[in-house]
């Protein structure tokens, strides 16, 4: 009888899953941070949205590359350097905030450089999952480690709105700094596991990153997931800028219950993926992703309509629930249906794909300035679900069963081994 917490038995994936919690967690508490900032400083909804672009920005100029690393490199290695990146930009801000000198554009600068470590990092970050634990139990840690990040997403920025209000955004970025700490302490005795196949290093990188292209466009279980995956960040995820603007102008928040409202998806996607890691070994993980897509982007055009924070708390909730079913399968998808020495790489074209979000962030941003903030949610919600239904109309694939190989699916390149493999 599977048990929600399998994964749990791995002793790699003990340490990986708090050393990724709190990067999760740092991640979203920097958002939030960075969010209220800039609103306190300028009170533009498009300087706001910004933030989202120069966060999401390093995934769609490096998520490929993010990929070949991780085909190539030791991919704990690549985790604890990001780590280490991530927390010096942490500590620059703490130390421009002590001194007073800090500008709204400073904000930008930090949540890029969590941005860029996000884009190197994240293919390495879901690979590793299953060098852990293998094909088997891959579902159920790709659910828990879901859980960890949307538990995150709930609760950093519930504690950055209590921290600003409490000490300043000072306060706020020290925990940050302390956070990062506590992921590096978990990664450095985390031990590099094994790897069944070679990793490819007398290619180039540039043949390499074609190379994961090729193979995502022409595997069509990977394409659909790439092409749903890039109208999601494109039209969904923005509604993540103008939600703080909406919760202070419409529903007349403070920062506690903005940082409660914005914290609010995570529950959802908290209790979605709890039952994701709960039902087993799952056999149509595309079902669960589009309609995971769809139920979010229905509660996104629902909160647009919202004037009562009690309205919008639960629809959050519920968007989160949808969420966590596109959040999880994203990559439990790609994982599956790729072969070992293209898995990195066909990660990254997702990375690639995740990086339409600083797009739709900007476009959200100008749609805003001039409708509204409410307005723009709407209309891009509305775009995302028609968009939605015609991918799953015109790409039935998505709704096989996984695992099994699809006609017409071409095989991986071949790789070329290293020294040490090759016959004498």
């Amino acid at each position: 009888m599977p048990s929600t917490f399998d994964a749990f038995r791995h002793p790699g994936f003990r340490l990986l899953w708090p050393a990724n919690f709190f990067s999760f967690i740092c991640r979203w508490m920097q958002m939030t941070l960075s969010i209220l900032f800039v609103l306190e400083l300028t009170d533009s909804p498009f300087l706001v949205t910004l933030v989202g672009f120069s966060s999401m920005i390093p995934l769609l100029l490096f998520g490929a590359f993010g990929g070949v690393l991780a085909d190539r490199a030791d991919r704990r290695k690549v985790l604890l350097a990001s780590q280490v990146a991530n927390m010096l930009a942490a500590a620059a801000m703490c130390a421009l905030l002590l001194f007073d000198m800090a500008q709204f554009w400073h904000a930008y600068i930090v949540v890029f450089v969590g941005g860029l470590g996000w884009a190197f990092d994240m293919p390495s970050r879901r690979s590793i999952v299953m060098d852990i634990i293998g094909r088997a139990g891959v579902t159920n840690g790709m659910a828990l480690d879901s859980v960890g990040m949307h538990g995150s997403r709930m609760a950093g920025p519930a504690l950055a709105g209590v921290l600003i209000a409490a000490f300043e955004p000072v306060g706020g970025y020290f925990t940050v700094l302390a956070f990062y700490l506590v992921s590096i302490a978990f990664l450095l005795i985390l031990k590099s596991p094994p790897r069944s196949a070679p990793v490819a290093r007398t290619s180039g990188v540039l043949k390499n990153l074609l190379e994961g292209v090729s193979y995502a466009a022409s595997n069509r279980v990977i394409l659909a997931t790439v092409i749903i995956t890039v109208f999601m960040n494109l039209l969904l995820f923005p509604y993540m800028q103008m939600a703080p603007v909406i919760a202070k102008h419409t529903l007349g928040l403070d920062e506690r219950l903005i940082g409660l409202l914005m914290g609010a998806e995570g529950l959802g996607a908290i209790v979605g993926a709890i039952a994701i890691a709960s039902a087993g070994r799952l056999r149509y993980h595309g079902r669960v992703y589009v309609i995971g897509s769809a139920v979010g982007l229905c509660m996104a055009l629902a909160f647009s309509a919202s004037q009562w924070f009690a309205v919008s708390l639960p629809l959050l909730i519920l968007l989160g629930l949808g969420t966590s079913g596109f959040g999880t399968m994203q990559s439990t998808i790609v994982v599956i249906a790729s072969s070992e020495e293209m898995r990195g790489r066909a990660l990254g074209v997702i990375s690639l794909a995740i990086g339409a979000g600083p797009i739709g962030a900007l476009i959200i941003g100008a749609v805003a300035e001039l409708t509204s903030p409410a307005t723009a949610i709407m209309i891009f919600a509305s775009c995302g679900l028609v968009s939605l239904a015609a991918v799953s109309a015109l790409m039935p694939a998505i709704f096989g069963r996984m695992g099994q190989p699809t006609p017409g699916d071409r095989p991986a390149p071949p790789t070329a081994r290293p020294d040490s493999a090759r016959p004498r």
